[in-house]
């Protein structure tokens, strides 16, 4: 199974936010096969320059290509980002993990994807984090994702994660994916043909929505 189980129990909190009556089906309309269409729209401020205040930490860029089931670039969709900075810390108020907010990092950008599918945002590697699921629980260094696509079926949310992190042997939000090659499709690629001398490091990350080889939800909850 490629997806997140509704309830996993190794991550608590599915127990109080999955489904508890059988879902209801509901067939596709027009609008969500055809939209949303963006076209020469730009949905507000293009901000795919997480670093231009001059935040903490090791900049990066994040590049790929978004390509629907039979490997086609999609043009002019809309894809957003957040992550923690460089201490693990979200700018939120709810963010009670007692690592520095950093005044020059806000943790969200948007872009749209070119002809080619392409996108690409520079902003910085962000931090682990403890949250509290089991003793001594920290999540891996992630930046979450969200996209459209070319309709709202194809609505995406997940998670990037960086190669060799030492902490997915035991994150159970990582491991909710159980299927080991969708996992895979989570974690980006470091590319050093990429990487500008004196400037930043490089990850790839191509995206997927939707089938055999499609990159996994974040969660199915």
């Amino acid at each position: 199974m490629r997806e997140p189980a509704l309830d996993y129990p190794a991550y608590k909190s599915t127990a109080l936010r999955h489904p508890k009556q059988p879902l209801v089906y509901l067939p596709d309309q027009v609008t969500e096969m055809t939209g949303p269409q963006l076209g020469q729209l730009r949905p507000g401020t293009i901000e795919n320059d997480l670093t231009t205040e001059g935040p903490v930490g090791e900049r990066i860029t994040v590049s790929g290509r978004l390509l629907d089931v039979d490997g086609r670039p999609i043009r002019d969709s809309l894809i957003e980002i957040w992550q923690a900075n460089a201490a693990g810390r979200y700018r939120h108020r709810w963010g009670d993990w007692p690592a520095p907010l950093d005044p020059n990092f806000g943790g969200g950008g948007r872009t749209v994807t070119d002809a080619d599918g392409r996108y690409e945002f520079v902003t910085i590697k962000p931090g682990p984090y403890p949250w509290g699921n089991h003793p001594n629980a920290w999540r891996p260094a992630h930046i979450h994702f969200s996209l459209l696509g070319r309709s709202f079926e194809q609505r995406l949310v997940t998670q990037m994660y960086f190669p060799g992190d030492p902490l997915f042997a035991f994150d159970p939000i990582f491991n909710s994916v159980r299927d080991p090659k969708a996992r895979e499709r989570m974690i980006s690629s470091f590319s050093m043909d990429r990487s500008q001398e004196n400037w930043a490091l490089a990850y790839e990350f191509d995206i997927v929505l939707g089938g055999r080889d499609g990159t996994p939800i974040e969660e199915a909850h």
